[in-house]
């Protein structure tokens, strides 16, 4: 006892209240008036009893039953007082919790283990508790008794004695014997002269109760049996009870002078009080089962009826689509702009006001409140319960005797009403936290404050975050509306998540029966606060925090375990409801919601369980289905004999074979094929069932916690700890998302089919990021190799490239993402949900280094087999300058003497430079333009031999733009059926006609004839790049094997196995398109060709450097420096490539960091894309997007490209070019130092040197010594000179190179497959491509070929994609993700199936590989577009939005920004 004092007081006021409250339930007596254990000082603790409840019950006059439940502090009670004078034999203590439970030491006395009779804080300690009768043939006393021990010698303790016996109903005094000479004998005296009845107990007395006086008893204790005492002693006080009228309130204490109430003494306590009165007296005289309505109004009729609006809107009837789904949008923000006007109460008011104003004392103001409102409320519900109860019986027998009248039916519908009746009665600071989040809903759905509210809405969720970081539970599911309020419950972890970081957290929810003592257990295991009071039953869901030791985090890896109490399944059978699907919805949320499900099972009869064993087996069924693990545990509650270990044996057993039946009956509801319950769900029978003693040692209320419980509770912590320490448990972040999408399943109903596991499909986008960085690192370091190899291929220094050396090459890289693979999967903050995608990926990229490799070996031996073809070009081009060098070289001997004269000097360069000029076309004819369309045009025509209509193609049409068609009917003649198959046919177009939706030609032909458009255009793509026409020049015969390609394709592919032909027309207009397409790629790279390759236009542009060299042979400048200058001269070009190349290299990978667009995966491309077509408001270039993806991807890759060099120029761009151009010179001087080194060494000659001089360059530079074949060097032999000459002249390249630069010449200098842009098309544009075959969307997945099913963010109206309604000119606008969550049917393609929309993956095919999650939230955007372009959707279908396709009122109230900011949400 006196380490419980030191402890009580070295305690604040909060752990002194709990450590009272936790006596009290152990049914142990209170301090109650405490001297301060130096100044002597006695308090009294009022504040620690506040939150102490005590139930009993007592016959009336009528001898009618009653309940009582009371706070304590409230409760008038008789009260017996026992003190005792000088050293006695017998212990007091002992005998008072004799007298009120033999079994149980209330009282700590002397003969307790561990006890001992020197004390040294107890002494003046008044302890009290209270005997609770509950109408037992065995009660001891029939009413609520207070009794109240001083400890120590009375006589040393003045003022507690006068307090006490003033107060009491009956006083008991224990001493040794009475002696008019004793120093006590004064106050005995007037104790008994004192009306008030007197027991006096002689230790040193052997007589039995002796009545001296009227209610004045005296009793022996010395020697005697001590049952007969207590019997004699119990008698006595009872007699004094009947007779004494007086009665003590624990309240009144405080009223006495000289002793100090901590209430009063703590003004913080003081203060939150106050506060908290204020609000209650708003209260008084209100009807409690009014109150909620009247000062609760935002949780009243409107939240529900939003919620049930909402539900309906998920749970779409046969004949409802959009225009409902709209409507129901519309009703929705009615409801909520009406919820938003009710004002806000005077009570919310205060509420908010004091938490926030004064934050720092809101735990004293939410425990004051918590109290007041307890006992404000604690009468009315206890007495409802009464007439609940009584009703009840009434109901039971009217059942029992198999009566169906009228009367029966009344009386059910009175026990609804007083059930109704308590439900408004039930009033605490969940309520208030209720309304408070609905007000935070209103304003949030309405996008605006309320006036009424003295600070912005938004600050609201932090009040209830910090809230439950103080522990207090926050509602999680609302029981009343059936309805998780995700806005509110959103933005509250979100503040946790500011408050707290991006905690850890692991999920522990329970399940069970209704009273089954669920919240009993979490809170004794957990020390909570969930409501386990008489009449105050959880309903829905509540979650509160338990913040781990910093000890116990070392052995977890999490941060805080979040508790999820729930109502009881079959809760609501007692007012004749329907429970069942309430029942499943609520089990799937805390099981999917939780990592670690307690399954709470009362008692030892399993077949009272069958219902609820079922549902929650479903609910693990369903989380199997849609890929989330959680474990359970088992919990028999209540079981008389939990040692038995035979009888647990034989438990185990028969909840296993249970299980196993209840997996059986859910698999035929979940289309399942489990056989038992191992296949649903990890689960050991042997370690994770356990048995729980009863909770009381006895009847209640007077019945002690059983240890035996307790010791269970500590077990089955342990149980649940070893499970959570082998779970990562999951962000708060997570855990917010994780409740959303459980609640939009469940809302569908249908929640396998509707679950979208947001969780999983981020963490996919996440690895879907890295996954685009992994490849970007392969690809970038392969483009180094390559560009290298290239060089080396012009130079002639590789003549063979293996596939072992560039993997060799790519190995460094190869090696470091495979370490970052592994980092990432080891400790990423997902990595439990990432790892079942761990090995698809390291194939991936194993399949991607593969690819890499084997297209860089292709394009290299292209190289290799190109070079040796335009070698006669390239020796053309470099005789005719080596030739001109020689002879402006022989000019300049004859012209030696004039070389002062500078007129003369250009007069006769230019003489000799047109001379020279005029004769180049003799040697060789000049290269012409291209006109590709024209080649087409003549190979077409021989094709079909003059029948090829010369108008069929009109400039500019888009008529004949293959890639811009929505519908490719036009072109398809079907095939002729036997006469066999004519019913078929026959059949197939009746029912095509009776579909709903119809679109001209059935998806399955359009997505096939578009796949084949696709892929033609792909290859035709690849086979351009591939002739190299940059480098080899344009031929007619490129055109020819593009259009023999094409024809192949279409021919083997109508000869397949489809139902139809093409005509002419198709052919035709499919090479027209993709040679239009080409065109301007072909055309730029004959330019570059050309510009490079064409003696006039090459040497042309050289006159200005061959003057220079022919001036200074003028001037007597030795070979030595000439051919020095003329090396610089000859290595411009190469550099000039060498930088524009690198920078081009640099700046996609710059881009892939620093632009917005450019630096994700291939979704957050896309909704740049979006965002782009929506600020353009371009109705074609959405058409482009709609129906060629690919290609509107890869323009828009090229726009952003142009747009970033553009304004990146001269902050980016060019200072890569001069730091690339001065690593390459640091290059050539270093190579042209080494080169003379090398040459003194071995005393070599010019060509030594000329050859280690193009060797050192030749990784980074196309130069070699054929560029200086021809060139008459043998001469030269001062290297030093030479080494000078080029370090000199080399800047002044460099300079003259750099002043090029600029926007317009960056990509024009640079080959077409090395642009920047080029190498982000190849990076961003291998991935999938498959559009959904309802309406168009394309799959995001950044990988082809993929695994899975095809997926998008948010899919869009069929109407875009050319549906319209049978039979009628109305364009569809229906939503997939809505059509899923209907019971409508399609026909898929043109067969006779008819294929409910929620079931469409029974259509097989294309439809098979798609995940279409149903979804009925708002999608503005392509709402707004719709409306945006109605009128160009109706030209260009030639269809209108009418009838049944006219389009929602509601969809025209979407501005562009908020379609634009909904892309944020959804992508």
């Amino acid at each position: 006892m006196d380490v419980q004092m030191a402890v009580f007081h070295c305690a604040d006021s909060f752990l002194k209240q709990l450590m009272v409250t936790k006596l009290s339930q152990c049914q142990y007596a209170l301090p109650l008036l405490v001297p301060d254990p130096f100044t002597q000082q006695i308090e009294f603790p009022l504040w620690t009893f506040r939150q102490i409840n005590k139930s009993w019950k007592m016959k009336k006059t009528n001898n009618e039953i009653i309940s009582q439940t009371q706070p304590i502090y409230k409760a008038e009670t008789p009260m017996v007082f026992f003190f005792r004078f000088g050293s006695v034999s017998s212990s007091k203590s002992q005998l008072m919790k004799s007298l009120i439970n033999e079994k149980h030491n209330t009282f700590f006395h002397r003969n307790c283990p561990g006890s001992s009779r020197t004390r040294v804080l107890m002494d003046g300690v008044v302890e009290i508790a209270w005997f609770c009768p509950s109408e037992s043939y065995d009660d001891k006393f029939t009413d609520c008794v207070a009794f109240c021990n001083l400890h120590g010698d009375a006589r040393d303790h003045e003022k507690q004695l006068q307090i006490l016996t003033e107060m009491a109903s009956v006083n008991v005094i224990l001493l040794p014997q009475l002696q008019r000479n004793d120093r006590s004998a004064t106050i005995i005296q007037n104790l008994y002269r004192n009306k008030k009845p007197l027991i006096c107990l002689l230790t040193e007395n052997d007589s039995t109760v002796i009545e001296t006086k009227k209610l004045k008893f005296k009793i022996g204790l010395k020697d005697r049996n001590q049952s007969d005492v207590h019997k004699e002693l119990k008698r006595a006080i009872n007699d004094c009870l009947s007779e004494s009228p007086s009665t003590f309130r624990l309240e009144d204490v405080s009223k006495h002078s000289d002793i100090r109430v901590d209430e009063e003494d703590d003004e913080n306590c003081r203060r939150g009080r106050e506060a908290a009165q204020q609000m209650m007296s708003l209260l008084k005289k209100k009807d409690l089962t009014e109150i909620k309505e009247l000062f609760l109004p935002y949780q009243g009729k409107l939240w529900h009826q939003w919620s049930q609006k909402n539900k309906e809107l998920h749970r779409l009837r046969e004949h409802e689509l959009e225009m409902d789904i709209s409507r129901k949008h519309t009703d929705l923000r009615r409801i909520r702009d009406q919820q938003h006007a009710v004002n806000i109460n005077s009570f919310i008011q205060l509420f908010i006001e004091e938490i926030v104003v004064h934050a720092e004392n809101k735990m004293n103001f939410l425990k004051w409140l918590g109290i007041l409102l307890e006992e404000y409320t604690s009468k009315d519900i206890s007495a409802l319960h009464n007439k609940y109860d009584e009703k009840w019986s009434v109901v039971i027998k009217l059942k029992d005797n198999h009566n169906k009248s009228e009367k029966l039916t009344a009386e059910q519908t009175k026990l609804e009403k007083i059930s109704e009746e308590l439900q408004a009665a039930t009033f605490g600071l969940e309520h208030i936290m209720k309304e408070i989040g609905q007000i935070y809903e209103s304003c949030s759905s309405v996008k605006k404050n309320k006036k009424d509210l003295r600070f912005h809405f938004s600050s609201l969720p932090s009040l209830a975050a910090e809230m439950m970081i103080s522990g207090f539970p926050l509602e999680l599911m609302d029981g009343d509306a059936a309805h998780v309020p995700v806005i509110w419950i959103s933005a509250v972890l979100d503040e946790l998540f500011q408050k707290l970081g991006d905690q850890r957290v692991f999920v522990l929810s329970v399940l069970g029966i209704q009273s089954s003592g669920k919240s009993t257990m979490l809170n004794a295991m957990f020390g909570l606060q969930f409501a386990v009071s008489a009449g105050r039953c959880t309903r829905g869901a509540f979650m509160q925090l338990v913040r781990l030791s910093d000890k116990m985090k070392t052995q977890m890896n999490f941060d805080y375990i979040l508790v999820v109490d729930t109502e009881g399944l079959r809760a609501l059978e007692l007012a004749g409801r329907s429970t069942r699907n309430h029942d499943n919805e609520l089990a799937t949320f805390v099981v999917g919601l939780a990592n670690l499900t307690l399954i709470n099972i009362f008692g030892e009869n399993l077949s009272e369980m069958h219902d609820i064993l079922q549902i929650v087996v479903q609910a693990f069924m369903r989380m199997k289905k849609v890929r989330l693990n959680p474990s359970c545990v088992f919990v028999h509650q209540n079981v008389s004999d939990i040692t038995a270990g035979e009888k647990n044996k034989e438990g185990r057993r028969r909840l296993q074979e249970k299980l196993d039946e209840m997996t059986k009956l859910a698999a035929k509801e979940e289309e399942s094929d489990a056989e038992c319950f191992s296949d649903v769900i990890r689960f050991d029978v042997q370690n994770d069932v356990k048995y729980f003693a009863q909770l009381w040692e006895g009847s209640p209320p007077m019945a002690p916690p059983n240890p035996n419980y307790c010791e269970n509770i500590q077990e089955l912590k342990k149980t649940i700890m070893s499970h959570a320490s082998k779970s990562h448990g999951m962000n708060l972040i997570d855990l917010k998302v994780r409740i959303k999408d459980l609640w939009e399943a469940l809302l569908n109903e249908r929640f396998v089919f509707s679950f979208r596991n947001t969780l999983e499909i981020s963490a996919y986008r996440k690895l879907e990021t890295e996954y685009s960085k992994w490849s970007w690192s392969l690809r970038s370091a392969m483009m180094k190799t390559e560009n290298k190899l290239h060089n080396k291929i012009e130079n002639e220094r590789v003549h063979e490239v293996e596939q072992t050396d560039l993997q060799r090459e790519l190995k460094k890289a190869s090696e470091e993402v495979e370490k970052s693979m592994s980092e990432f999967f080891e400790k990423d903050s997902d990595k439990d949900t990432m790892i079942q995608w761990k090995t698809s990926f390291e194939i991936k990229i194993k399949e991607l280094q593969e690819n890499i490799v084997r297209e860089t070996k292709r394009k290299l031996n292209d190289i290799l087999q190109q070079r040796d073809l335009k070698k006669k070009i390239d020796a053309q081009r470099t005789h005719h300058e080596n030739t001109l060098y020689e002879k402006s070289k022989e000019l300049a001997l004859k012209l030696k003497d004039k070389a002062n004269d500078e007129e003369t000097l250009k007069k006769e360069f230019g003489l000799f430079w047109e001379q020279w000029m005029s004769e180049i076309p003799r040697f060789i004819h000049p290269i012409k333009d291209t006109d590709i369309i024209r080649d087409v045009r003549k190979i077409l025509s021989d094709i079909y031999e003059g029948r090829f209509p010369v108008d069929h193609w009109k400039k500019g049409s888009e008529y004949n733009n293959i890639f811009t068609l929505t519908s490719y009917f036009k072109y398809v003649i079907f095939k002729k059926y036997t006469q066999k198959e004519i019913p078929k046919v026959v059949s197939i177009f009746r029912k095509i006609i009776k579909s709903l939706f119809a679109r001209p030609m059935p998806s399955e032909e359009e997505a096939q004839i578009r796949s084949l458009v696709t892929d033609i255009a792909q290859q035709t793509d690849r086979m351009i790049q591939s002739f190299n026409i940059s480098k080899m020049g344009y031929n007619i015969s490129y055109i020819q094997q593009l259009i023999d390609y094409i024809k192949t394709r279409v021919t083997e592919h109508q000869e397949g196995p489809v139902k139809y032909v093409f005509k002419d027309e198709f052919f035709m207009d499919l090479v027209h398109s993709v040679c239009m397409r080409a065109n301007k790629i072909i055309t730029d790279q004959h330019w570059m060709f050309r510009e490079a390759n064409d003696p006039v236009i090459y040497v042309e542009r050289k006159r200005e450097e061959y003057y220079s060299i022919f001036q200074k042979y003028c001037h007597g400048a030795t070979s030595t420096a000439i051919f020095g200058e003329f090396i610089c001269q000859k290595l411009k070009d190469p550099i000039e490539q060498s930088v524009y190349k690198k920078t081009a290299r640099e700046l996609a990978d710059e881009m892939r960091t620093n632009c917005e667009s450019l630096n994700g995966n291939r979704s957050k491309l896309e909704k740049h894309i979006l965002k782009t077509l929506a600020e353009q408001e371009d109705f074609f270039k959405y058409m482009n997007y709609i129906h060629n993806p690919r290609d509107h991807f890869k323009g828009f890759i090229r726009d952003e490209v142009s747009r970033y060099i553009t304004d990146k120029f001269r902050v980016s761009v060019l200072p890569k070019m001069k730091e690339n151009i001065e690593l390459l010179q640091q290059k050539i001087m270093k190579a042209a130092h080494e080169s003379t080194k090398h040459v003194q060494v071995n005393r070599g000659d010019v060509g030594l040197w000329l050859k280690s001089f193009t060797q050192q360059l030749s990784d980074v530079l196309i130069f070699s010594e054929k560029d200086l074949s021809g060139v008459k060097h043998d001469d030269v032999d001062d290297f030093s000179l030479l080494e000078d000459v080029i370090r000199q002249e080399l800047p002044d390249v460099m300079s003259d190179i750099s002043r090029r630069f600029n926007t317009e010449t960056f990509s024009v200098n640079l080959d077409y497959k090395v642009r920047p842009e080029e190498i982000l098309i190849d990076h961003f544009c291998q991935c999938c491509w498959v559009q959904c075959p309802f309406c168009g969307a394309t799959c995001t997945n950044t990988t082809e070929n993929h695994d899975g099913d095809h997926s998008v963010p948010f899919h869009r109206n069929t109407g875009l994609n050319g549906w319209f309604y049978n039979k009628t000119t109305n364009l569809s606008f229906i939503i997939c993700t809505s059509a899923v969550a209907s019971d409508r049917s399609f026909h898929p393609n043109d067969s006779d199936d008819k294929v409910p929309w929620r079931e469409y993956r029974r259509a097989g095919g294309v439809y098979a590989d798609w995940s279409i999650t149903p979804d009925l939230s708002e999608l503005p955007y392509w709402k707004w577009f719709v409306c945006r372009f109605q009128k160009d959707l109706e030209k260009n279908y030639n269809k209108k939005f009418e009838g049944y396709g006219k389009i929602p009122y509601e969809w025209r109230k979407y501005l562009k920004q908020e379609a634009v900011e909904s892309l944020d949400k959804y992508i």
